[in-house]
């Protein structure tokens, strides 16, 4: 017997002695193209259609094939289909589910790529007609909600999400969707919730529950009252706030996981050996070739859920093994379509692996000290596009922590230390740390050496002023917490004060260049604060007095740098240019720090002078400041304590609306025809005939 080929919803005997013969289901599509009604001349037409093998890529491509004015010659028979589609999905045979969601899938997506320009009123219309549209979606949402909470196959609830995503992400601006309108009226959140806080569930369907959620939330957040932020902002049921904390801390893991696989690969390979032969002039190309997508969808996720739920901060400190040290399972991941913004979940299995019991042997871990990591790799290298979204999200998220007591409450907790291993930018001046020599301390140490590292490693032509600033933001906000509470940190605050400084020096010998672009007095301003915050309060919030000692040592000896720096604004604050009024800010800020070079320099010159010494030791200095500190001078300055609150519809609108077009995009691109595949379903439901 000839053997049989299957091409494009068309059979084809091999012999190719006769013309191809099409598909059964491809044949009833055709019927549904027609004007007429496919029913009146085969009454069970409907029935029998969705016991039929769905053809994805053939309704699709059919749909998209016709152009507008033919599209509305069968819209009667579309929206016929779309109904019957709505009613399958209370059959009882589960192959009958199936068929309709992908059949609903095909059809959402096939007549929006038609209808790109049109508004989305159109887009309903052609799919349901405007006069069952409401009663048709309501169907919908209750079906998909009853199919999500029911106990029942998990491939099916699969299906749900997905096609919930596509829905969603039909359209790249998802506030111009207005499908997602029945949405909001039919919410599916208590669906969504029951998923995160049940282990089974999300074990399977938790990264597209988790996702689905962050979309919907930015669904018109700034033009209307959008019933998921209101009910995101006030759960505070623990399994589910937590179950939403693993997901999330998963996917951040993978990544992170994968980047240091990717490390380590290319240390031991061929470019590592000859970058130690040649020496260290191709680290920076080195570093550039460690490459893995991001995860701006999760990230979308946990700034939400930061923002928007108080109660969601407690998550952050939860324990739970170090996931990187979880044996990962043996099977590789189902492939993915690789996308600028990479948005595919990890596999099931690992995220099961996060719920193991705790081992003391095992370093434990939180979702803080996990994203943390993840910052610390997506902050390295801001020239990718989608790398500085990454990093200017990270460092929002960061913020909104900074801001909230009971984040610092557990940030500053002396009796909850832990190791965290960042990622450090390869630099030729410093050699690699080593993981085995990091300290345990409180997790506020690391937020601020993730600073730090910002700080120090960003120092380029492409002067990226705006992360800049919110790095420094973050910083204040800890020390304005420390300084409140009386929070005593043991931190190297030196390595902070000496990346400030540099910093400082950098805004001076690239004045001309980075004055084209910034204004780079808003950051040197809030670079002088910050040491006015540790000379007027340091007191209050520094480990011990010699360490309060040693800030005076640090700024006394750079005094040249504030001496250039307050020449360069006194300068530009006695002309008339643009700049007059922000350089006269810093040059204010500067009296105190002036005050204290002034006092102790010659103070310092006079005991060198009288003990005949030519260069003075550290401690010889700290001799001399600790003896002069009574006859010092310094003003109060007000407001050193004070910040303004971080606040999104004001100033962060466009970055997020931006932000979830990309994530849209390539959500949408990501629900390829392979994650809707019949095969799994097929098997499991294989007793059906």
């Amino acid at each position: 017997m000839a053997q049989v080929e299957k091409r494009g919803g068309l059979l084809r005997k091999s012999s190719a002695s006769k013309k191809p013969l099409k598909e059964k289901v491809v044949l009833m599509y055709d019927e549904i193209f027609m004007t007429e009604d496919p029913s009146k001349c085969s009454p069970r037409f409907w029935e029998e259609l969705f016991l039929m093998k769905v053809n994805l890529e053939y309704l699709e491509g059919k749909l998209e094939s016709l152009d507008g004015e033919e599209l509305m010659k069968i819209k009667d028979n579309i929206n016929c289909l779309f109904q019957h589609c709505i009613q399958a999905l209370g059959e009882e045979h589960p192959i009958r589910v199936v068929n309709a969601l992908q059949t609903l899938c095909a059809l959402i997506r096939g007549v929006h790529q038609k209808n790109k320009s049109t508004s989305g009123f159109d887009i309903i219309n052609m799919l349901m007609g405007f006069d069952k549209a409401e009663l048709c979606m309501k169907n919908l949402m209750e079906s998909l909600d009853s199919l999500l909470c029911a106990e029942g196959s998990e491939s099916l609830k699969s299906l749900c999400l997905k096609l919930l995503l596509c829905l969603v992400t039909v359209t790249d601006n998802i506030s111009q969707n207005t499908i997602l309108e029945y949405v909001m009226i039919n919410s599916i959140f208590e669906a969504i919730l029951q998923i995160l806080s049940h282990p089974p569930s999300r074990r399977e369907h938790g990264y597209d529950a988790v996702v689905l959620l962050a979309l919907l939330v930015n669904y018109r957040k700034y033009e209307s009252v959008n019933p998921y932020i209101v009910k995101l902002s006030i759960v505070d049921d623990e399994a589910t706030l937590n179950g939403m904390g693993l997901v999330i801390a998963q996917a951040l893991s993978e990544y992170n996981r994968q980047y240091k696989d990717k490390e380590e690969e290319h240390q031991s390979g061929f470019f590592s050996a000859l970058t130690n032969m040649v020496g260290s002039m191709f680290i920076a190309d080195a570093h550039e070739k460690i490459s893995v997508q991001t995860n701006e969808a999760i990230l979308l996720a946990l700034y939400e859920a930061v923002h928007l739920n108080r109660n969601f901060i407690t998550v952050l400190a939860q324990s739970h093994p170090e996931m990187g040290m979880v044996t990962t399972p043996v099977n590789p991941a189902p492939t993915t379509p690789v996308t600028p913004l990479g948005t595919t979940p990890p596999s099931s299995d690992v995220i099961s692996s996060v719920e193991l019991p705790l081992d003391a042997d095992v370093q434990t871990s939180n979702l803080l000290i996990t994203f943390l990591k993840y910052s610390s790799i997506v902050m390295q290298d801001t020239k990718d596009e989608h790398r500085l979204h990454s990093g200017k999200l990270c460092l929002i998220i960061l913020t909104c922590i900074a801001e909230d007591q009971y984040a610092n409450a557990f940030l500053h907790d002396d009796n909850m230390n832990f190791r965290v291993n960042l990622h450090r930018m390869p630099m030729r001046h410093r050699k690699k740390a080593a993981d085995k020599n990091l300290p345990c301390r409180p997790l506020v140490c690391a937020v601020l050496d993730l600073m730090v590292e910002f700080i120090v490693t960003h120092m380029m032509k492409e002067f990226p002023m705006d992360l800049y600033v919110r790095c420094i933001q973050v910083v204040h906000k800890l020390l304005c917490y420390q300084k409140k509470c009386r929070v005593r940190l043991h931190y190297t605050w030196r390595e902070l004060w000496s990346a400030l400084i540099n910093l400082l020096k950098f805004l001076m010998s690239n004045e001309t260049v980075l004055l084209a672009k910034h204004n780079i007095f808003t950051l040197a301003l809030m670079i002088v604060n910050l040491f006015n915050m540790f000379i007027t309060y340091g007191d209050t919030f520094l480990p011990t007095p010699s360490s309060y000692d040693e800030l005076y040592y640090e700024i006394i000896r750079m005094h040249q740098s504030f001496d250039n720096l307050y020449s360069m604004v006194l300068r530009l604050s006695t002309n008339a240019g643009q700049w007059k009024e922000a350089a006269s800010k810093v040059t204010h800020a500067l009296v105190n720090i002036r005050a204290i070079i002034n006092h102790f320099n010659p103070k310092i010159e006079s005991y060198a002078a009288v003990n005949h010494i030519s260069q003075l030791s550290e401690e010889q200095v700290l001799e001399v400041v600790r003896a002069n500190y009574d006859t010092l001078t310094l003003k109060l300055q007000d407001g050193l304590d004070q910040y303004e609150r971080y606040s999104e519809q004001h100033k962060e609108a466009a970055f997020f609306k931006e932000l979830v077009r990309s994530i849209s995009t390539n959500v949408r691109r990501n629900l390829a025809f392979h994650t809707l595949s019949q095969e799994v379903l097929l098997k499991e439901f294989s007793t059906i005939s």
